[in-house]
């Protein structure tokens, strides 16, 4: 199973919405599908045009790894050499903090990632996690 472009634009419009409930800093969201490729981006106006590599490094490391952002920033507190490696061997892409949420169905299976970036990391992650469960799906912050 992957995740559609329907479902992706979905749970990027509801992120988006989440951070303007929140009155969150404007958000760049980003999902990935399953093997770490763009399903669909956006980035709201007055979002920094660097923000999709930070959302997509954000989501790529948790798709790659399989392991959420926050899991990820856990293991580099405590190997840091553990995560230089690990973005060695990804060509640097691998960003290791919340807000890279892994996408999961029902079942467990990892369908993708979601990176959401513009705020604090936490709140990026909590804009995450309210569009994919919009969508009916789990998501691993």
């Amino acid at each position: 199973m992957t995740i559609s472009l329907r479902r992706a634009r979905t749970i990027i419009r509801k992120a988006l919405e989440k951070g303007r409930e929140m009155d969150l800093k404007p958000l760049s969201v980003v999902v990935l599908d399953a093997g770490g490729h763009v399903q669909a981006f956006e980035r709201e106006d007055g979002a920094a045009p660097g923000r999709f590599a930070i959302a997509h490094g954000k989501a790529y490391g948790a798709v790659m790894l399989g392991m959420s952002g926050s899991a990820q920033m856990a293991r580099a507190e405590q190997q840091a050499y553990f995560m230089a490696a690990v973005n060695g061997v990804y060509g640097g892409q691998v960003v290791p903090v919340p807000g890279g949420v892994l996408l999961r169905d029902k079942k467990g299976t990892v369908l993708g990632a979601v990176g959401v970036t513009g705020d604090t990391s936490d709140n990026d992650a909590a804009a995450a996690l309210a569009g994919i469960e919009a969508v009916g799906l789990v998501g691993e912050a």
